[in-house]
């Protein structure tokens, strides 16, 4: 247990979003091409996601903070999958709110 407190609760954040950026990937991947292969690894995905999740809620234990934070990093890194994987587009007001939203981070986390 002592292992899990050895990596800041940051790290452990950005590994589970990531993760959870993966399971929208095999989401993704399963709308295209629907298969029990996408489903079974999406399942184990995101239980690691959520396993990486465990760490840094009970090293921070503010759900209000920690759960904003992971909020935003899966969402940013589900939009970076989508625009250069998938080759979707983001319109400039979906800019602006992926700014927005790393901006309400920053705000929850100074207060």
């Amino acid at each position: 247990m002592n292992f899990l407190f050895s990596i800041p609760y940051i790290v452990w954040l950005i590994i589970s979003a990531l993760l959870f950026a993966g399971v929208e990937f095999f989401s993704k991947k399963f709308a295209l091409s629907p298969s029990w292969t996408y489903i079974a690894l999406l399942f184990a995905v995101d239980i690691l996601a959520v396993l990486a999740w465990l760490p840094a809620i009970l090293q921070k234990n503010q759900l209000s903070i920690v759960g904003s934070m992971w909020a935003v990093l899966s969402l940013a890194a589900t939009v970076l999958i989508g625009t250069v994987i998938f080759k979707e587009t983001l319109s400039m007001v979906g800019i602006i709110g992926l700014v927005l939203a790393f901006i309400s981070v920053v705000l929850l986390s100074v207060a």
